[in-house]
């Protein structure tokens, strides 16, 4: 069941209301904050009712940048969280909010422009590309929301010599979600730094309006590693942390790791399973 969070206090009320709606039903219920990606694709869609079938768990979730998704654990307002910065993940465990963190599965980042290729990046390092894409001043499209797909991204840029593209003209910070960004990108005939699952379903979406092609891509550096943690119960008592842990247990498993290699979109795998490796 997915839930949408515009302001932090709606969608706890939402979640304890859905809850007990879950409880009324027989199901016990998790609640989960995970990146955009993972629900704009389809695949918590397509692993709710293998998680309820087999473990008679009714998972509740709210899609943000991993940012925001990380504070919504801090506050407790959710049992457990599936994102994509290992940094921030990191420094969840250490300060003491997350525990238990198990990596799930990857993809990749890419760099997405027009077939034109105004900027002529193809085929180069991301390093090579992102300074001919500012020396030429052509759009890029940014999600500019402390995601774990923005904190990489600026990651990059710095990497490359320019700390803060957020200054430029040309740099357009969309505070959006990484669809929504893909769909500004085109509308702009700008460049844009997506995970390629995401830009796998906004191909989807526009097959008859293909206005970006995949640029950059390849580079060591563009691994999109995803993990799963639990919110520290230490902290919040009202953290269903026995549900966090089956949970956990679940999405790291065999079958539910093969399940995550068997999800396809337009005949092209969206993540690849690597739990325990």
């Amino acid at each position: 069941m997915k839930l949408r969070r515009y302001l932090g206090l709606i969608v706890l009320c939402v979640l304890v209301c859905f809850t007990a709606a879950g409880a009324a039903g027989g199901a016990e219920v998790l609640r989960m904050a995970t990146t955009t990606s993972t629900d704009n694709t389809g695949l918590l869609d397509y692993l709710a009712p293998l998680l309820l079938e087999q473990r008679g768990i009714e998972i509740q979730w709210v899609s943000v940048g991993t940012g925001k998704a990380l504070e919504y654990g801090r506050n407790g307002d959710v049992d457990v969280v599936l994102v994509h910065d290992p940094e921030a993940e990191k420094k969840f465990v250490d300060e003491g909010s997350g525990v238990n963190r198990r990596q799930v599965m990857f993809n990749d980042f890419i760099i997405a422009g027009p077939a034109s290729d105004p900027a002529k990046v193809k085929g180069l390092s991301v390093a090579e590309a992102l300074k001919k894409i500012a020396l030429s001043g052509a759009p890029f499209a940014s999600r500019a929301d402390k995601s774990g797909t923005h904190m990489a991204e600026l990651r990059l840029w710095a990497a490359a010599g320019m700390p803060e593209p957020d200054r430029e003209k040309w740099y357009i910070q969309t505070g959006q979600g990484m669809l929504d960004t893909l769909m500004i990108a085109g509308e702009r005939k700008g460049y844009v730094f997506t995970d390629r699952g995401t830009f796998i379903k906004y191909q989807d979406a526009r097959k008859d309006q293909a206005d970006l092609v995949i640029t950059v891509e390849g580079d060591a550096s563009l691994k999109n590693q995803y993990s799963v943690m639990a919110v520290n119960p230490v902290k919040w008592s009202s953290i269903r942390y026995d549900l966090a842990l089956k949970y956990i247990d679940w999405l790291v498993s065999p079958s539910t790791q093969q399940a995550i290699g068997d999800f396809e979109l337009l005949g092209k795998q969206l993540f690849f399973p690597n739990a325990g490796k």
